[in-house]
């Protein structure tokens, strides 16, 4: 219970990198992450077993291919570039971590259930914390040292609003699932309460990814839950499988009926979605996007010079003409989790990440888990405009969709002897 608790805090809070340990140079979630990797080998030295299960088999193999991308990258970036020491090692402890924080939590005995068990936990831990941030950013509880707003976007305990808005746009998928497979009523109603109070939060970063990401989740989970309910329940003609079949026939002399309607109101639609986006889809919103532009422009330069093979961890883009606060110092990054890793591990890397995201979201699907397949597809929305692969709560996330469509284990099974 100690070690789920340790496990769920680490994730969950490690977008807080305005709280800080004093003293120490990394924060709370990196403590708890190693804590709980640590208490997770000393079981195993105790005696502990671990079980060799598809999911584990499969991200291992990910993290070797990756491993391997990488060191062929660092050594043609140290031959053709000069590398900056501070990040590579900062990217290299990350996917360290990342690696034994996956692989251990796919080997724990009866994965699915334990896995679980920590996202209720990592649910609970969020939305306490969000109450708090909340009450920071609106002046009603006080918190030295913390500045809760980049301008006019929430941000709380983060560095920037984009890293507060990614853990909301998979935390809310994440509570969905949670309430929508549990039998307990107050469990449900924790779950409902965390999506409300995450999608409020969410809006407050306003950023328009989250938006998009969320707009996308809602209408694929909305077509998994119509399938599920066309498929019916062991080919019964109940009542509501048969409002979804007319409903589903009657669509499409609807939508060609609706078409002038349509039409005659674009320019409202199109209204309202820009009232939608942090600035109304003005000024601010188009040069965030030429700047992206740009740099995605340059990490496929990059990648390509080097053959395809990468540079190595950490980033690796000169500095851009127009350069916007949100983005540090040279050098800089993509901004895009496929073209940053195509510029660290080349096109292998960027390969063994599509396979990795894909066989998490068949996972999902071939489970009948509708709220972790839309998941999986916030994940690859937000990993577009955004570098994500170093946050543990998308590891996590996708961990607990292949442990959850795959078989729990295999006939070998691995024990440890007592020392």
């Amino acid at each position: 219970m100690i070690r789920d608790a340790f496990l769920a805090f680490g994730i969950a809070m490690s977008y807080a990198v305005q709280l800080s340990i004093p003293g120490l140079p990394f924060g709370y979630s990196e403590l708890f992450l190693t804590l709980w990797i640590l208490l997770s080998i000393t079981r195993v030295l105790a005696g502990g077993r671990l079980e060799v299960t598809p999911a584990l088999a499969k991200l291992a193999r990910f993290w070797l291919i990756l491993t391997l991308a990488l060191g062929v990258g660092s050594i043609i970036g140290f031959l053709t570039t000069t590398l900056f020491l501070d990040p590579l090692l900062h990217d290299t402890m990350a996917y360290a971590l990342l690696a034994c924080v996956t692989c251990l939590a796919a080997a724990e005995p009866n994965a699915a259930v334990r896995l679980r068990r920590i996202a209720w936990w990592m649910i609970a831990i969020a939305s306490a914390c969000f109450v708090i941030q909340v009450g920071v950013g609106f002046g009603w509880i006080h918190q030295s040292g913390v500045r809760p707003w980049y301008w006019d976007r929430f941000c709380g305990w983060s560095e920037n609003p984009n890293q507060l808005a990614l853990y909301c746009a998979l935390l809310g998928p994440l509570a969905l699932h949670l309430a929508m497979t549990t039998s307990n009523p107050l469990g449900r109603c924790l779950g409902l309460f965390s999506l409300i109070l995450t999608f409020y939060v969410g809006r407050l970063t306003k950023s328009d990814t989250y938006l998009y990401t969320t707009v996308l989740a809602c209408l694929i989970l909305l077509g998994l839950r119509m399938r599920a309910l066309l498929a019916g329940d062991g080919g019964k003609a109940s009542l509501s499988r048969q409002l979804g079949l007319l409903l589903a026939v009657a669509f499409l002399p609807l939508a060609v009926s609706m078409a002038p309607y349509a039409i005659s109101e674009a320019a409202s639609a199109e209204d309202f979605a820009k009232s939608l986006t942090k600035d109304k889809g003005g000024e601010a919103t188009a040069e965030t996007a030429a700047l992206r532009l740009y740099l995605w422009d340059a990490a496929l330069d990059k990648g390509a010079r080097s053959g395809s093979l990468g540079l190595g961890p950490g980033p690796h883009l000169d500095t851009p003409p127009v350069v916007n606060q949100q983005f540090l110092p040279r050098p800089f990054e993509a901004h895009s989790t496929i073209l940053d890793l195509y510029t660290q591990g080349g096109l292998i890397s960027v390969l063994a990440l599509l396979w990795i995201l894909g066989s998490a979201a068949w996972s999902a699907w071939r489970a009948r888990l509708d709220a972790l397949v839309a998941l999986t597809a916030s994940i690859a929305v937000f990993s577009a405009p955004h570098l994500i692969i170093r946050h543990p709560i998308v590891w996590f996330s996708l961990t607990l969709c292949l442990v959850a469509g795959t078989p729990q284990s295999v006939p070998t099974i691995i024990r440890q002897r007592r020392y």
